[in-house]
Formats: structure tokens, C-alpha cells, sequence
């Protein structure tokens, strides 16, 4: 069967499929069409064992993903596979279901574009760089490879991985009850020293976005939030002018940093996102954003660090 970009099911050949398609008699690969370029989801069971679901995910509309999700819930098989279009086919398997569902939201979820700033620059990293031999030797991988072991499923061995490869530090975690909330700090690591000594402990359990340096808390909050909201794992490069709350009236500090953010639940349900920073070297003087400049918040070309 298929599931429409409206969200209705409709069988191949049949005259709803070929309303929706908007060709009553195609001469071609009808259905792979629609597939790749109409954002239809393909659905089949085969020989009862597997569940596979076709599926170009930059296409995908929430009400067809939705559509999805609802069957997946009513089949019997054991094992799903998921086969979508990333310039190339691709293809998954997994006896979880969970596993499947969230993997879908992560496939189809919008990219998150930060807002242009002044004070922060991010330039976007590819997190498949991390799966690699050397990036799992990294402290990175390593975290990288936590999360995907167990299905983003938060346990104790999260701070252990941090502990052991000495990301704890710098290590951040943010919390959402449901979606829409703003995230609230969960645990901030002891060089997180931007915002005052007391802060690490008196801000926890409070917005991020409501932090001393407001308008670097309401910046970063909004990647947080993305990345419960969508599932999806980032792994940045930010230059960011740092204020520093113990130092009021002094310049501000320009920090390089890269940054692996995670998203996570907890047993409860909660929604987590763990953040491992690693200081890199700054820039050379001239590609800094310079004071009142409005430079783009982003670059477009992902490199590895």
C-alpha cells in the first residue's frame, strides 16, 4: 500500500492512487515516482516476517509520516526495514519498534537553520564523521557510539563514557517534560565557568534561555530544543564572543569550540540532550565575526575539525 503526502492510504493502480498521482494513464514507474518526488510512503509486508517502508525523507509531509507510525503500531512482524533515497538507496533493519519509529522522525525532520547572529557563528559538521575508525577513537565517537548502541536510551553509562574519556568537564545536559517546553539545564560540568561559579549549581532546573547572557542562552536554547524535537544528533564547529558573569565590563571572549549534541529518553519519558564540547583553536583574526557585523549564522559547507 501507499500512503499519500496527505496522509491517505491508497492502493497502486488504484483511481485514487492515479487521482493523487495526477496521471490517469502513466506509461512509467508510477509508483516509484510518486515515491521519490511526490513525498508518497511506500508500505509493504513481506512474506510476514518483515515490514519495510519506502520512503524519500526530504519529501515526507508529518501527515503521511503520521499515517506511517499509526500501521506500524497494528503489524506483527518482527523485523522493519527502512528504505529511503539520501542521493543514493539506502537501506536499515531493526526488531525495534521504537527504534524504527524514532528513526523515521529523525530521517524526515527538518534541518534546523540557527538564526543570524552577531556574537556566534556555527559551522555545521557531518555526524557520520564520528563513525569512522578515527572518529571512534575520539572522546566524540565514543559518545557518538554510546547513543547509537542504545537507541538513544539515557542510563548511567552516559556519565561514565563522559567521565572516562574526560568530556565531563565541558559536559552538558538539558531537559524537556514534552514537546514545545523550554529546555531547562540538568547538569552542567565544572569548567562551564561563563556564567559564575554558582551558577552551575543555582541554575540548574531553570531555562536556558533565561541564563545571565540572555541573548547567548535564547541562541543556544533553540539547538537544544531542535534536537529533542527532531531527534537528530548535532556535531558543530561555534565561534562564539563570550561574556563571561565574572568579569562584567570586560570585552568579551571569543571561544572556538566543537560540539556533539545528543538527543536522549529517559525511562520516564523525558526528553534529554547531552552536549560534548571539546575547546579547539580559534580562527585567524580576520575571519572573526567582527562587533555590529551582520554575518550569516552559518555556513553551508560542513568540514571536518
Amino acid at each position: 500500500m501507499l500512503v499519500t503526502a496527505d496522509g491517505n492510504w491508497v492502493l497502486p493502480d488504484s483511481e485514487e492512487f492515479l487521482a493523487a498521482l495526477g496521471d490517469p494513464d502513466p506509461d512509467y514507474d508510477a509508483v516509484g515516482f510518486a515515491v521519490r518526488n511526490l513525498g508518497f510512503v511506500k508500505f509493504q509486508v513481506l512474506d510476514r516476517l518483515v515490514t519495510e517502508i519506502e520512503l524519500h525523507p526530504r519529501n515526507v509531509d508529518l501527515r503521511a509520516l503520521l499515517a506511517v507510525e499509526r500501521q506500524l503500531g497494528e503489524v506483527a512482524t518482527d523485523l522493519f526495514r527502512i528504505k529511503y533515497l539520501d542521493g543514493e538507496w539506502k537501506s536499515e533493519i531493526s526488531a525495534s519498534l521504537d527504534h524504527t519509529l524514532a528513526r523515521l522522525h529523525e530521517l524526515c525532520a527538518p534541518a534546523f537553520e540557527p538564526p543570524p547572529s552577531q556574537r556566534f557563528t556555527v559551522e555545521p559538521q557531518d555526524p557520520r564523521l564520528l563513525d569512522g575508525v578515527i572518529g571512534r577513537e575520539q572522546p566524540l565517537g565514543r559518545m557518538a557510539m554510546k547513543w547509537r548502541a542504545s537507541f538513544g536510551k539515557f542510563d548511567v553509562d552516559v556519565m561514565g563514557i563522559a567521565e572516562r574519556h574526560d568530556l565531563l568537564p565541558l559536559f552538558a545536559i538539558a531537559g524537556l517534560e514534552k514537546a514545545g517546553d523550554r529546555p531547562v539545564w540538568r547538569f552542567l560540568g565544572g569548567a562551564h565557568r561563563w556564567a559564575g561559579d554558582s551558577y552551575r549549581v543555582h541554575g540548574l532546573h531553570h531555562p536556558i534561555d533565561a541564563m545571565p547572557d540572555k541573548e547567548y542562552g535564547t541562541w543556544v536554547s533553540q539547538f537544544y530544543r531542535a534536537v529533542a524535537e527532531t531527534s537528530r544528533p548535532r556535531y558543530d564547529v561555534v565561534t562564539a564572543e563570550m561574556e563571561y558573569h565574572a568579569e562584567a565590563g570586560k570585552p568579551r571572549r571569543v571561544v572556538r569550540y566543537e560540539r556533539l549534541m545528543l538527543p536522549w529518553r529517559t525511562p520516564t519519558g523525558e526528553r534529554l540532550v547531552t552536549a560534548c564540547t571539546r575547546l579547539v583553536a580559534k580562527p585567524p583574526a580576520e575571519n572573526l565575526p567582527a562587533a555590529g557585523s551582520d554575518n550569516s549564522a552559518s555556513t553551508k559547507k560542513p568540514k571536518s575539525s
